[in-house]
């Protein structure tokens, strides 16, 4: 029996990206690609998802609602990093795979993130001179994908480079050639950027709070390409009415993200939507990752990016 691949996208893959979905399982009549674009209303997803063996996401919610409705579902792929828009208990409740789609997205999100600490260095080109970001200190929370691109691409500006994760070791950081710091204290404390690439969960959830952001040297920026959730809105609050000479640039608008344009629109940045994944380069990978995926977690059973172990 042919399994269905549900694509469920209120903002749609680009054209292309779903012509290679397409060609991935090409040939192979034991699969169909069927999409649901530019969905208005959860009932429309509930509908499409019903008879459906496999479902890719990107930004959607497959929430418990979603999930409870698919009577077939075997697997879901979210086309990117992130998987916080997964309900992962409801999923694993049901005996679903959850995976994502690590790596496939990562040059863009690393080009985006030097892209806005050189808009900070230029005071969000409103006109005025700036500072060049060669020779200063850069450091990462997070030794990922991401993580490791932005270490390539400051090292290559001209930047001292840092980095701090859990998993991280200092004979890792003497091989790759940057610093390795200790703690999240000693990283924030040593850098004039920092970059965020930690995943939103509990532990994590505003972690990045006032007392640490405080420890960044002068004329420091905060960069978060990953989540809202990981920051402590009324700590960057205080630390950007304290502190003059912080920064904070982001493709993720908190919930008082008016309120800081308004009153430092020449400190804070924050991009119209969540940008970092969105080119066409990893909108193609990272759909075409998700189709292959799925068509060897069916065929050989592999769960080789489970996020639900």
């Amino acid at each position: 029996m042919t399994k269905k691949i549900l694509v469920a996208t209120e903002k749609p893959f680009a054209p292309e990206a779903i012509n290679l979905m397409k060609a991935a399982i090409a040939g192979n009549s034991e699969y169909e690609l069927v999409l649901l674009e530019k969905y208005k209303e959860v009932s429309e997803f509930k509908a499409a998802v019903k008879n459906v063996d496999a479902l890719i996401v990107r930004s959607d919610l497959a929430s418990k609602e979603i999930i409870e409705a698919a009577e077939n579902l075997k697997i879901i792929v979210r086309a990117g990093a992130g998987y916080d828009n997964i309900d992962l208990a409801a999923a694993t409740a049901k005996n679903i795979v959850a995976m994502n789609t690590p790596g496939q997205n990562a040059n863009a999100v690393a080009e985006l993130g030097i892209g806005l600490m050189i808009m900070a260095a230029r005071n969000m080109y409103n006109g005025k001179p700036g500072t060049e970001i060669s020779g200063k200190k850069f450091g990462i929370y997070g030794y990922g994908a991401i993580g490791k691109i932005m270490l390539r691409y400051a090292k290559s500006i001209g930047m001292e480079t840092f980095a701090y994760s859990r998993s991280l070791t200092k004979e890792i950081s003497d091989e790759n050639g940057f610093k390795y710091c200790k703690n999240l204290e000693e990283l924030f404390s040593s850098c004039n950027y920092v970059s965020l690439h930690i995943p939103a969960v509990e532990e994590t959830k505003k972690s990045i709070n006032y007392e640490l952001m405080s420890k960044m040297p002068k004329n420091a920026t905060l960069v978060n390409t990953a989540r809202k959730e990981i920051i402590c809105e009324e700590g960057l609050k205080k630390m950007l009415a304290e502190r003059k000479d912080f920064k904070y640039v982001s493709d993720i608008e908190p919930a008082c993200a008016e309120e800081l344009k308004k009153e430092y629109p020449d400190r804070v940045y924050f991009t119209v939507k969540k940008l970092g994944a969105q080119t066409e380069e990893a909108n193609v990978l990272a759909g075409i990752a998700a189709v292959k995926q799925i068509v060897c977690f069916f065929e050989a059973g592999d769960r080789t990016f489970q996020v639900n172990k």
